[in-house]
């Protein structure tokens, strides 16, 4: 069975941290996620999907994305549901998110007082990363191993 998702999109408002009872620190954003094609008035339609994420991550995401910023987020799908306070079921849909990452340079100056995350280079010639700061996940599809690829016309689909 696969339960994957994939999305890159823009955050709608910054971030919320919170903490667990246990110290496990939680953020919840929403991504605005165009739609790939147009509605019948030519609109393009957008979703916006709430994500959360877990651990270390979760305070990396709260200290450096903040609302507007490009974010690519790679987890799975979760339904889950509560009893609301008027006594009735609500089940909410949900990214976990596995892997965040930063597809801007954000902002130029410092909020709050704290630096915006530094640019991944996006040329071939960039640096290659020694091996030991390998990604905690070797299948990350955002990965960047300093390769080009070589794409002809015909290999894609539009």
């Amino acid at each position: 069975m696969l339960n994957r998702v994939v999305l890159i999109g823009r955050l709608t408002q910054d971030p919320e941290l919170r903490y667990t009872n246990s110290g496990t620190a939680v953020a919840s954003f929403t991504l605005a996620v165009d739609r790939p094609r147009t509605n019948q008035a030519g609109e393009r339609e957008t979703d916006f999907i709430n994500i959360v994420v877990w651990q270390k991550q979760a305070e990396t995401v709260a200290q450096y994305l903040h609302k507007g910023r490009l974010a690519a987020v790679d987890g799975r799908l979760q339904i889950r549901s509560y009893e609301n306070r008027e006594g009735q079921k609500v089940r909410v849909a949900e990214v976990v998110a596995e892997s965040v990452r930063f597809l801007d340079r954000g902002e130029s100056s410092p909020r709050d007082g704290q630096m915006s995350a530094p640019p991944r280079p996006a040329s071939a010639s960039a640096p290659r990363r020694p091996e030991t700061s390998k990604p905690a996940f070797e299948d990350d599809p955002f990965a960047d191993d300093g390769n080009m690829m070589d794409i002809s016309d015909d290999d894609l689909p539009f």
